[in-house]
């Protein structure tokens, strides 16, 4: 399993989810945006909130699947994202990396920084082979952040997503290590 771990940027820390601000994850999840892309709960409730933040999360990265960071700005505290290792394949050294943004912390970036941190984290601190990022082809700001973290887009899966509107085909990027070098981040790991 992933070893409880925080990340921090220059603006960011990347820590695990805790019961002390369900709203925010809350809000962000019910977000008519973020809804589009991700096959949440709709409505995405304050129990829905509540059991990721208290439960699901470290179920998750205790069962060995991947690791889930709440993204919060360094200087306020404030929730801006979520990041997360998934699929984690151990005998592969391989995982995929998904996120979402709060609505307000959109178009600053921070997907693309919290998304790197997690990769270097991964590819460079525990040695990984390969980390996926897969997004919707009409999800372009996704895309945008992925590549702004250093990804390269490789190829598309037809009919490989689901939304809550159906079926979709999804963009695959992935970085390699070199990819990453160019800027680090510092992490906690207990």
């Amino acid at each position: 399993m992933f070893p409880e771990t925080v990340l921090h940027t220059g603006r960011l820390i990347l820590r695990p989810f805790t019961d002390a601000a369900i709203k925010d994850p809350q809000a962000s999840r019910d977000d008519a945006l973020t809804q589009r892309w991700l096959p949440l709960p709709r409505p995405y409730t304050l129990d829905d909130a509540t059991a990721w933040c208290t439960s699901v999360a470290r179920s998750l990265r205790e069962s060995g699947d991947g690791i889930h960071f709440a993204v919060a700005d360094a200087r306020t505290g404030r929730l801006m994202d979520t990041v997360g290792l998934k699929r984690t394949d151990w005998r592969a050294q391989v995982s995929e990396v998904g996120h979402w943004i709060s609505p307000w912390a959109r178009g600053r970036g921070v997907a693309a920084e919290a998304t790197r941190a997690s990769a270097q984290r991964l590819l460079i601190g525990q040695e990984f082979q390969r980390l996926e990022l897969l997004t919707a082809t009409e999800n372009t700001a996704s895309q945008k952040a992925a590549i702004k973290a250093g990804f390269h887009r490789e190829g598309l899966l037809r009919n490989a997503g689901s939304v809550h509107t159906g079926r979709v085909a999804l963009v695959l990027f992935s970085p390699l290590p070199h990819d990453l070098m160019r800027t680090s981040c510092t992490s906690d790991a207990s």
